[in-house]
């Protein structure tokens, strides 16, 4: 394995820096201006803790023309830079959103929060919530009760508490609790997800106390017991050093001596202009979605105006309390953004590598420097189209390269690796590696249960369903858009179709904003569409269609909390007229939320969103049924949604990419020329056909 780092923009191509762009995130100094604006509101030494300072993205309106103009060369519109901020009276339930001009120097907007509205948690909160918890005299007791040997290091991981509408007003952490392998507890990287127990703590964020201890059943019921001591169990470990590792793996080196073949443009201190095979994009940066990407072009014609990951649900099938309001919104319960790992050279990306680093806020309104959260590579995704024309033995092939922009979160013992990927057929494809340990929890020797697999002794994997959206913002030539979806139908028996061989394919717009479904059986395909700009050969409107997997949406009842809080999971795609603000399909604040925010509610407006400004929500995901084999680390399961050209050119764009030989690919040979025997016909000067035959 190699890779070379691409350190300035001069070794990847353009090497120049331009004045800040609208869509740059906030700079270390808006982030501090920020959040003096809003300590100025207040009394000296008035203890704020901050949980979002990001960018206010300007108004659509505003942006559009921007853009436009700056594409053709003409003298770009003024726009006021605006921050968004979020937080809290710190030890309060006082919770507040404000808009802030930094053109101005001003705050535009503020507004106190009511009721049943909570932010996501940040990292300095979890940690205070672990040491909490560990300190709690009642807890202690119970880690007692248990008897572990001498040394032993419990470890708590705490989850956001969820809803269910029992008691849950207040926002809190529900603690699931864990221990190091007693034999070896020095060993800080231990697996303590293989040794679950059965205590719970709960803590309040106001009080900042345990305001009760849960007790997890571990049989076959919904029965709890007292703790009683511990049999230890062996422990399960995934850390190189704990396994014989394999010895017949030879190099395998990802090498481009000519460098990336991309050019990397910063603008201003933050933002980050993209080129690559007749593409262009921006890339952002944010707490909550991570990597987002702006005015996505393929050869200078318009896309999409903004692409990103705009929400996830992990809803938990265990029934029994307090399982039954495990369901992570990773996004708005926590935040890709704050997330994110510092990639390291050579093991998450491979190749010419560019890293794109980028300034958070912290709960102090600081800026919080996130170094190498983004990498963007090249890499061979195999053949991009070939034929071989079996009269001559010629054959003629291109490999598909890609351009990835990838960005990996950990939040708390899962992994997502999230990338952004584009090829040289026009595709634009979002895909999502699940990896990392799965949640557990302790049960019964000799218990097994419905909703879950015993993946090690004493250890329950719930089974859960991954729901993500990806929202897409289009601009297929134009901001002017509608929805539309094929379906395939047999043709009934006629003069016409007397064998009933043949089939159809139908065309449906849809007129009004609304939730809808795949029907695989029809092979249904969503395709984004400008019906003011025709194909040049056909005539049909130019567009991009949807290729999502099949997916199993939201298992949980109608009525129950998991169902009404994530409004995106209960059809494949919706459909929404743009509105300014609207960006999560969740709602904005997901934590012990109660539904009623998000994109199911706003596609209930029933707007119209024929050749309108819309936006369409891609849901997609997995329902993980826990093997065996995806403890005590899992195997990375790989699910993608593939936006394709659909008569958006005249052709194969790919046709002019440079055929595969071996002397640029450098590789080793293996296989025989396909030449067949084949016969043709020859037509003469006076329109006479001559046949023959040949090698």
């Amino acid at each position: 394995m190699s890779t070379e780092q691409v350190t300035s923009t001069s070794e990847v191509g353009a090497a120049k820096q331009v004045s800040s762009h609208p869509l740059s995130p906030l700079t270390a100094a808006e982030i501090t201006r920020s959040a003096y604006l809003i300590k100025g509101l207040y009394p000296p030494k008035t203890n704020l803790q901050f949980k979002a300072i990001t960018l206010e993205e300007p108004e659509k309106a505003q942006l559009v023309p921007y853009l436009e103009a700056e594409h053709h060369g003409r003298r770009v519109p003024k726009i006021d830079r605006k921050a968004f901020v979020c937080y809290y009276i710190r030890n309060t339930d006082k919770f507040h959103e404000a808009v802030i001009n930094l053109t101005h120097s001003e705050v535009e907007n503020h507004v106190r929060l009511g009721p049943n509205i909570h932010s996501p948690g940040d990292g300095p909160e979890i940690l205070l919530v672990e040491k909490i918890a560990l300190a709690d005299k009642g807890v202690q007791a119970e880690i007692a009760k248990l008897q572990l040997p001498e040394g032993t290091v419990v470890i708590i991981d705490p989850w956001i508490y969820g809803s269910d509408g029992i008691d849950d007003d207040k926002r809190m952490f529900q603690c699931f609790m864990y221990m190091r392998d007693p034999m070896n507890p020095s060993e800080a990287d231990s697996n303590h997800y293989a040794l679950p127990l059965a205590i719970s703590p709960v803590v309040d964020t106001e009080q900042w106390k345990v305001i009760r201890i849960d007790f997890l059943p571990t049989g076959a019921d919904n029965s709890i017991k007292e703790t009683t001591p511990y049999k230890v169990l062996p422990p399960n470990e995934y850390i190189p050093e704990h396994q014989e590792l394999r010895t017949d793996m030879k190099p395998l080196n990802v090498i481009q001596p000519e460098g990336a073949s991309f050019t990397a443009t910063k603008t201003g201190e933050t933002g980050e202009l993209i080129e690559w095979q007749k593409w262009s994009f921006r890339v952002g940066f944010n707490q909550r979605e991570g990597t987002v990407l702006y005015d996505v072009r393929y050869d200078g014609r318009s896309l999409f105006y903004r692409l990103s990951l705009s929400d996830m649900n992990i809803p938990y099938a265990d029934p029994r309390p307090p399982f039954n309001r495990k369901a992570a919104f990773d996004l708005g319960d926590a935040g890709a953004g704050v997330m994110a790992n510092n990639l390291k050279l050579g093991c998450d990306c491979l190749g010419s590598i560019h890293y794109l680093s980028a300034v958070l806020s912290n709960d102090k309104g600081e800026p919080e420097p996130m170094e190498n959260v983004v990498c963007v590579h090249e890499q061979d995704a195999g053949i991009g189209w070939k034929h071989t024309n079996y009269r001559t033995g010629r054959a003629a092939v291109v490999r598909n390269r890609e351009l990835v922009v990838q960005t990996i979160i950990t939040v708390s013992n899962y992994e997502y690796i999230l990338a952004f990927m584009f090829n040289q057929a026009g595709d634009v494809i979002y895909e999502v590696r699940a990896t990392g340990i799965l949640s557990t929890q302790p049960i019964d020797e000799g218990v097994e249960v419905p909703w879950g697999t015993v993946v090690h002794p004493g250890v329950l994997a719930t089974h859960h369903q991954h729901i993500f959206s990806l929202r897409v913002d289009p601009a297929i030539d134009g901001h002017n858009n509608r929805l539309v979806y094929d379906e395939a139908h047999a043709m009934p028996r006629s003069a016409l179709n007397p064998q009933g061989t043949g089939y159809v394919v139908t065309e449906t717009v849809i007129d009004e904003s609304c939730g809808i479904d795949i029907d695989y059986d029809a092979n249904r395909t969503f395709k984004i569409q400008n019906a003011g700009v025709r194909n040049p050969i056909n005539g049909k409107p130019v567009g991009y269609k949807i290729h999502a997997p099949a997916f199993q949406k939201m298992l949980a009842d109608p009525h129950s909390f998991h169902h009404k809080r994530a409004e995106f999971a209960d059809h494949n795609l919706y459909v929404t007229r743009y509105r300014d603000g609207e960006l999560y399909a969740g709602g904005k604040y997901t934590n012990q939320s109660r539904g009623g925010a998000g994109v199911r509610s706003w596609a209930l407006r029933r707007d119209p969103v024929r050749d309108a400004d819309l936006v369409v929500w891609i849901a997609f995901g997995i329902n993980h049924i826990p093997r065996v084999e995806d403890f005590p680390v899992m195997p990375c399961e790989v699910i993608k949604v593939v936006l394709r050209p659909v008569n958006f050119f005249d052709r194969n764009p790919a046709l002019d990419v440079p055929p595969s030989h071996q002397a640029f690919n450098k590789s080793t040979l293996v296989g025989e020329q396909h030449l067949q025997g084949a016969a043709e016909a020859v037509v003469g000067e006076k329109g006479e056909v001559c046949c023959s035959s040949k090698l």
